[in-house]
């Protein structure tokens, strides 16, 4: 019973096969491919549509995902040109600095330099000191003067093996025997918080000019003479008062201050010891 049906469906496949074949040699299927055609063609474009934006999600994804990589190598090496451009200039600023630093030590061949770097400084503001990488080991001592190449910064007050703390001649605590170079006038510089430097005990009698270079005169022994301390600018005189004052720029920027010399080759005279010397 199953092999008839299934011959009969041979037969019947095999009929309708000959008949279509005939039919399509003599032009009659026409009509029916037309229709076929007409009622796949909106399909098949339908479909083709949605084939070429299914390639075009892919091949959106793909582009973009291929941007996010090169944006990252182009981010990376921007960060790497950053960082080394920042080195370079740091390195640029400090050769600027040791170059400076080089002509002072041939300028005063009698000066025993030894640079060094400021790591830390007073963050309140109301002391006026600097930590710096050098110390006893390194020949530092206290009362040993710091200085720039563009003049005096303080002397050492504290030291460890390798770091120190320098008072500045801004502090309030601070004093240094000075003269005016042009009319020679002595007086003091001491330190002040809101005007910078003042020199004080300064005659009456003396020529006090703004303009004029302020010097360390040596007087005392805690500073070697002609060092720049700074320039006057405004005198402040009374006829009541035995002195005058004169109001000083500081040479040095002490709030950029990065590197500085110790001079370790000058020792501060110590009276007291002197006299108690037998």
């Amino acid at each position: 019973m199953q092999r008839g049906g299934t011959l009969l469906f041979l037969l019947l496949f095999l009929a309708l096969a000959v008949t279509t074949l005939v039919l399509d040699r003599a032009n009659r299927l026409d009509p029916v491919k037309h229709a076929v055609a007409v009622l796949a063609t909106p399909i098949q474009e339908a479909l083709t549509s949605v084939v070429q934006r299914v390639v075009h999600l892919r091949q959106f994804a793909v582009d973009v995902e291929q941007c996010r990589a090169e944006n990252e190598d182009l981010q990376s090496l921007v960060d790497q040109l950053i960082i080394e451009n920042v080195r370079l200039r740091e390195a640029e600023i400090e050769n600027v600095t040791l170059r400076e630093q080089l002509k002072f030590k041939v300028a005063n061949p009698s000066f025993e330099l030894l640079s060094a770097q400021v790591i830390g400084r007073d963050p309140s503001n109301l002391a006026g000191y600097l930590i710096l990488d050098r110390g006893t080991e390194e020949g530092v001592a206290v009362g040993m003067p710091v200085l720039t190449h563009r003049g005096l910064v303080g002397r050492i007050t504290e030291t460890a093996p390798h770091s120190s703390k320098a008072l500045l001649i801004t502090d309030p605590s601070s004093s240094v025997n000075a003269l005016i170079q042009e009319s020679r006038a002595t007086g003091v510089i001491q330190g002040s918080p809101t005007q910078g430097l003042i020199m004080r005990y300064v005659q009456q009698t003396e020529e006090l000019s703004p303009g004029d270079l302020v010097l360390t005169s040596g007087l005392g022994g805690n500073f070697p003479t002609r060092l720049i301390i700074g320039q006057v600018t405004a005198v402040v005189k009374k006829d009541v008062e035995l002195f005058q004052q004169a109001i000083v720029r500081p040479s040095v920027d002490f709030g950029r201050l990065e590197m500085v010399m110790v001079l370790v080759s000058f020792q501060p005279l110590d009276f007291e010891a002197e006299q108690e010397a037998p």
